[in-house]
């Protein structure tokens, strides 16, 4: 099958086809679950170099279980989803003791220089707040609010049940709300 044609074949058909030994299937899937798992791995890390390790050792993971997979029975988003935050947790475990990096500078394209430095001022502060909840709520409240997946999605990702997702989202946002309640006018969210 043509590389531009796979573009619209569904993740699950894909990898079906990879199973079958088409290598173009495999390097369409890449392409296309490549950055979602990159994304996720930093977003549990905050370190480039790690996410790639781990965003590389999940999609290889993927390529062994092809043979195996069972159509229907999870999307392979959802598959990869688990695994990127399984391999990012065990990562975790493993520094635990040493200081998380200071999140990254977002490029921002508008063109006032201070809407710039409040924009990075906000993602700083939500990235600090964020890093200050327990992990299970940081974790759903990244993947439901920042990665947009759905509640079932995000079950699946972490292995509990949807009402489980429900208050660890509900009490991740109480937290937020919290930890940067005072900080409201200082983000420029005084009028708001």
């Amino acid at each position: 099958m043509a590389l531009d044609a796979m573009t619209e074949a569904s993740d699950e058909a894909l990898l079906e086809l990879y199973a079958q030994g088409d290598p173009s299937a495999a390097r369409a899937l890449t392409l296309r679950m490549g950055p979602l798992a990159y994304r996720l791995a930093f977003r549990y890390l905050r370190d480039g170099a790690e996410a790639e390790d781990v965003a590389q050792e999940a999609l290889l993971r993927l390529w062994r279980i092809a043979p195996e997979w069972r159509a229907g029975e999870a999307k392979v988003s959802t598959w990869l989803y688990r695994v990127v935050a399984n391999l990012a947790t065990d990562r975790l475990r493993k520094r635990r003791g040493v200081g998380l990096d200071e999140a990254p500078e977002v490029a921002d394209d508008r063109a006032s220089v201070l809407d710039d430095l409040m924009a990075r001022d906000r993602v700083a502060a939500l990235e600090t707040a964020l890093a200050e909840l327990p992990e299970r709520q940081r974790i759903a409240v990244t993947l439901r609010h920042i990665d947009g997946l759905s509640n079932p999605e995000i079950a699946a990702a972490m292995e509990t049940g949807v009402e489980a997702v429900e208050s660890l989202t509900a009490r991740g946002k109480r937290a937020l709300g919290k930890l940067l309640a005072g900080r409201r006018e200082e983000l420029g969210f005084g009028d708001e």
